[in-house]
C-alpha cells in the first residue's frame, strides 16, 4: 500500500508559476485595451472625415450614436452590444464620402437623381468597412439603418426579423436626431415633433421596443435626447 511515492508541489515553483501566469495576463489585458483604444480612435477620426465635407450636420453621427446607446439601455442589452452599437452609430453616414458636397448641403427640396444617390451611402458604408474585422454587427447595422419593418427601405427592401435589432435602433436614433435638429432645407423641427412621428410609424416602420424604450427616454426627460435641443458640439 505504500509503494507508490508521493511526489510534493514545490511552493517556490508554484508561486513562480503563478506570477508568470498574471504578468501574462496582465499583459494580454494590456494590449486588449490598447487594441479597443486604437479602434476607438480610427472610429472618431472615421468619423470626422464625413463631418468636415457636411457642416450642415456636423455632430450628427455621434449624437445618433449618444441616442442608440440610451435606447439599447433602455431595452436592457448588454455593454457589449452597446459598445459595438455606439461604434456603428459614429460609422453609419461614412458612405456620403460619396455623396457630392453641393447634395449633401442643397438648402433646397432634392430630386429623385439625387436622393438615389444619397440612398447609396449606406452600401458605401458597408463597402468602405467590409474589410474591418468587428467583433460586433457593426457593418450588418450600418448598412442595414435605413432598413423599414414593412420593406419600404434601403437598400435591400429588408423586412421584419430580416433586419438586426442594432439597425433598428439605429434607425429610430436617426430619424429622431435628425428630426429634432437643423438641415439645410428646414429649420428644427423639435424633439416633441420627432416622437409624434416615431408614435405613428411604431410597428409600422419602426420596431414597436425599440420606439416605446425611446419615448421612455423622452418621457424621463433623459439628457442624451434633451441634448438634441443644443448645438452639436464643434458645430458652427
Amino acid at each position: 500500500m505504500f509503494g507508490h511515492a508521493v511526489k510534493f508541489t514545490n511552493p517556490v515553483q508554484v508561486t513562480e508559476n503563478n506570477v508568470r501566469s498574471a504578468l501574462a495576463y496582465e499583459s494580454m489585458q494590456q494590449k486588449h485595451s490598447e487594441l479597443l483604444g486604437a479602434m476607438d480612435g480610427i472610429t472618431h477620426a472615421m468619423s470626422m472625415v464625413v463631418e468636415t465635407r457636411d457642416p450642415y450636420t456636423a455632430g450628427h453621427q455621434k449624437r445618433v450614436a449618444v441616442i442608440a446607446c440610451a435606447i439599447g439601455r433602455a431595452m436592457d442589452l448588454s455593454e457589449w452590444d452597446i459598445e459595438g452599437i455606439r461604434i456603428a452609430g459614429l460609422l453609419h453616414d461614412i458612405g456620403k464620402l460619396a455623396v457630392p458636397a453641393e447634395i449633401l448641403t442643397k438648402p433646397g427640396k432634392i430630386n429623385v437623381t439625387e436622393f438615389s444617390i444619397i440612398k447609396n451611402h449606406s452600401q458605401v458604408s458597408y463597402d468602405i468597412l467590409e474589410l474591418i474585422e468587428f467583433p460586433w454587427p457593426v457593418k450588418q447595422a450600418v448598412l442595414q439603418h435605413h432598413e423599414r419593418l414593412d420593406g419600404s427601405g434601403y437598400p435591400d427592401g429588408l423586412s421584419g426579423d430580416d433586419i438586426i435589432i442594432e439597425a433598428k435602433i439605429l434607425g429610430v436614433a436617426d430619424v429622431v436626431e435628425a428630426i429634432s435638429s437643423h438641415r439645410p432645407y428646414r429649420p428644427a423641427l423639435g424633439l416633441e415633433y420627432a416622437m409624434r412621428e416615431i408614435i405613428k410609424q411604431r410597428g409600422i416602420l419602426f420596431d414597436s421596443r425599440v420606439v416605446d424604450a425611446c419615448l421612455k427616454l423622452y418621457e424621463e426627460k433623459d439628457i442624451n435626447l434633451e441634448r438634441l435641443q443644443l448645438p452639436a458640439e464643434g458645430s458652427k
